[in-house]
């Protein structure tokens, strides 16, 4: 309970506190941040342990056995923890540390995963779930303790500095309440949308095994390819929450406007040259990644939409470092009953033709909002000559120029990669040469990013 924002609180508060006191000691703060995340840590956990038998028989029909959510329960004090820390070292710049703290994570759950289903010989479902649920437990819990060091080393840093007095607790409750109920609609929203659409497909005339198989080709193999590349995306975009805060918090709204500008040319050019990445390469990637072409047709369709999507991350970050949390949820509140409401009603009508549908409704709809609610703060200004026509005509001339010089029919995977890196070869010469930055934004940025 309550769970959701800390992170959020923790960044925004500490990156709030450094830029108004740089000599005043974050410790204050810390602590409140920490007793906010135990609490509810503890909160969450005893709810769950005692709702753990309903789970268990009404639910889950007795598939699982009930201690598997006792083991979970302990790992969310940890988890909390480990959130508002993420937060903080967010908050100083020192992403490093939370990159660590991810990897060392990941290991420790490699190997106490692998360990504990080496024990169990039985290849039984309840043996299955207690050792990997075990393992996240155990990984979740180093990670913490780990984080933890980490922190108290980069505390000792701070040690001479002043410490203030203040209530913080108004402050953090003022970030995590609204962010948490409205996380809470929002999750429920979604799972009921999940759950609508193979139903709402069904009554289009499709079997229960078409609807779920047609469901999960375009939700399970389409959308995360073409998700993927937005893990470049968000390498940085949570590294804008402390840095907009800070402009923010200083009242730099020209500074707030060129960045704004930088970042919504990097991402226009980033995404365009995907999307001509999968216009021109859907059935090669498709083979290439599931040796065959099904979801082909679906990537050379949705792929346009990769434009809104990866800007939205980027929107949804910058609303945030500019205290605009709640308007985002909102946005995504709005989404989902909106995409509810077109899923009930078309869905039955014009089968997975709605969906697709709701699909390009739902993302043009959310970004629309988010771009315009940025634009209202901020009135930032965009290139479209620069950010995105040019980069559209270099995306085509690239790939012409591609398909003269590569014309050999090789061994498929040689080949896609082959043409993939000679494309976008083409497309950051083009670029360089051609793009018409603004140099003045991108000396500024250049610092800050």
């Amino acid at each position: 309970m309550l769970l959701h924002g800390i992170n959020l609180a923790t960044t925004r508060l500490v990156t709030i506190e450094i830029t108004k006191n740089p000599k005043v000691s974050t410790k204050e703060l810390m602590n409140k941040c920490f007793l906010y995340s135990i609490t509810f840590g503890l909160i969450a956990c005893i709810f769950l342990f005692f709702s753990a038998d309903f789970i268990t028989y009404k639910l889950l029909h007795n598939k699982i056995p009930s201690y598997i959510f006792y083991i979970i329960c302990i790992s969310l004090p940890f988890i909390s923890m480990s959130s508002c820390l993420n937060g903080y070292f967010t908050a100083l710049r020192k992403n490093g540390k939370n990159a660590i703290s991810k990897v060392f994570e990941q290991f420790v759950k490699m190997i106490a995963t692998s360990y504990l289903i080496s024990l169990t010989l039985l290849n039984e479902l309840e043996y299955m779930c207690l050792a990997l649920v075990l393992g996240e437990a155990i990984s979740e819990i180093a990670s913490f303790l780990f984080s933890f060091v980490l922190y108290v080393y980069q505390k000792r840093k701070y040690m001479n500095k002043n410490i203030i007095k203040t209530n913080y607790m108004k402050s953090i409750f003022e970030i995590t309440l609204p962010v948490s109920i409205t996380s809470y609609v929002r999750s429920g929203l979604a799972s009921l949308k999940q759950l609508l659409i193979p139903l709402r497909l069904e009554k289009f005339g499709m079997n229960c095994n078409d609807a779920i198989s047609t469901y999960g080709l375009i939700n399970g193999m389409t959308m995360p390819v073409l998700m993927f590349p937005e893990v470049i995306i968000n390498s940085f975009s949570g590294l804008l929450v402390p840095e907009f805060t800070y402009y923010y918090t200083k009242k730099d709204y020209y500074k707030i406007s060129l960045i704004i500008s930088k970042i919504f040319r990097i991402t226009l050019i980033f995404s365009i040259g995907i999307i001509g990445l999968f216009l021109f390469y859907s059935s090669k990637i498709s083979f290439f990644i599931y040796n065959n072409e099904e979801c082909a047709v679906y990537l050379k369709i949705l792929c346009p939409l990769l434009l809104f999507m990866y800007l939205d991350s980027i929107v949804d970050n910058i609303l945030k470092g500019l205290n605009e949390q709640l308007g985002v949820m909102k946005c995504n509140i709005l989404d989902l009953f909106v995409s509810i409401f077109c899923i009930y009603f078309l869905l039955p009508i014009f089968g997975i033709h709605g969906y697709i549908f709701v699909i390009f409704l739902s993302e043009l709809l959310n970004s629309s909002i988010s771009i315009l609610q940025l634009y209202r703060i901020t009135h930032f200004k965009i290139d479209f000559l620069n950010w995105i026509f040019k980069p559209f005509s270099f995306v085509v001339i690239s790939y012409v120029l591609t398909e003269f010089i590569i014309r050999t029919s090789c061994n498929l995977p040689i080949e896609f990669i082959l043409k993939m890196f000679v494309f976008f070869g083409f497309y950051f010469l083009f670029l360089l040469f051609f793009g018409g930055t603004n140099r003045k934004a991108n000396k500024i940025c250049n610092i800050i990013i």
